[in-house]
């Protein structure tokens, strides 16, 4: 088996990739794998074949060329190739969550690029190049901040691998930003936990405590008999349109498992944002909804919120009480069992709400 990677461009009209690939199996070349990528020029085909070890580059050059394909490029491969693309950069992503400092690792591995230099000037800085490819090269902006230059011999770079690239740099920096976020709380009782932003991968866990509640936590979260909310309840609760949602972890001594003992929202409706927040049983009166509290208030301070409102059952005293310790204005309105606390925040004009 020889193995090789040829790249043409084929215009983009019915019957051409079918002249390409019967020009190719005619002279004995069976082709493994294929992506299309869409350019203005045409479809640019990417083939991985398995040749007759009789034929060399020139030889599929010339098949290629038979076959109305043009701007060829053959090179040898490998038989790390046959791993298909999507494969490929599920792997490369895995290990971008592991260690996202592997970007520039990540980028030579996905397009085969010679260098990838990373710079301090973004895109977006006056005089500097532009985001996009050109030719062989591709620059690609930084979430963090700078910007990836990327190069290679052959063959010119596409859209498609582009965009591609471009997805790796972003979930880099999704990681980065994630772990920024994530702070240490040392509790009263001199316990330690990671509170950090909830994403939809911690269903399972949230779900789960929720079990752990009691229905009077439970009530006391959700203002209402009706149980435990479903589970598209929950999944919404963390992954809201607008807004943050908080989860408080604890570790096993064995730093082996994780699990989830508080959970914190905050959803953002106008000019108004509500916080609400549920800690397990075991872990209340340890200053942990306190905590939370004081987190989610500064988040819509940031976020530019004109007021925070909090629903609170009048027999919960603990929140009531945790509410007061915040030592900010707030206005209570009460209706039968319900206390209504709003808290004046300082509005400020945000690009974005959290």
């Amino acid at each position: 088996m020889t193995l090789w990677r040829i790249r043409a461009t084929v215009d983009d009209r019915p019957g051409y990739l079918s002249v390409l690939t019967a020009s190719l199996a005619l002279r004995g070349v069976n082709i493994l794998a294929v992506q299309v990528h869409t350019t203005e020029a045409g479809a640019v085909d990417d083939f991985l074949v398995d040749a007759p070890e009789t034929l060399g580059e020139a030889d599929l050059l010339a098949a290629v060329e038979k076959g109305r394909g043009r701007n060829c490029w053959v090179a040898r491969s490998e038989a790390r190739g046959l791993v298909d693309q999507p494969t490929r950069v599920l792997g490369l992503a895995t290990r971008l969550v592991r260690d996202p400092d592997a970007t520039g690792e990540a980028l030579r591995a996905l397009l085969g690029a010679e260098t990838v230099t990373w710079r301090p000037l973004p895109v977006v800085a006056a005089g500097a190049p532009t985001a996009g490819v050109d030719g062989t090269r591709m620059r690609l902006g930084d979430g963090a901040g700078g910007s990836f230059d990327l190069a290679r011999v052959a063959p010119d770079f596409t859209p498609a691998e582009y965009a591609r690239a471009q997805a790796l740099v972003e979930l880099a920096t999704t990681v980065v930003r994630r772990a920024a976020e994530q702070v240490t709380l040392v509790l009263l009782d001199g316990s330690e936990m990671v509170v950090r932003p909830a994403g939809p991968d911690d269903l399972p866990a949230v779900l789960a405590l929720h079990e752990r509640c009691s229905a009077r936590s439970l009530h006391r979260r959700y203002l209402s008999g009706a149980g435990r909310p479903s589970p598209e309840r929950v999944r919404r609760l963390l992954d809201p349109a607008w807004g943050t949602t908080l989860v408080a972890v604890e570790t096993d001594p064995a730093g082996s498992a994780e699990s989830v003992v508080a959970m914190a929202n905050l959803l953002g409706e106008g000019d108004q944002a509500e916080a609400a927040l549920l800690v397990a049983d075991d872990r209340q009166r340890r200053g942990l909804g306190g905590a939370l509290l004081r987190r989610l208030v500064a988040r819509a301070d940031r976020a530019g919120y004109a007021a925070l409102e909090l629903h609170v059952h009048t027999g919960n005293t603990p929140m009531l009480r945790t509410l007061h310790r915040l030592g900010r204005p707030m206005r209570l309105d009460r209706d039968g069992p319900m206390v209504t606390v709003t808290l004046p925040l300082d509005p400020r004009p945000s690009p974005a709400r959290t």
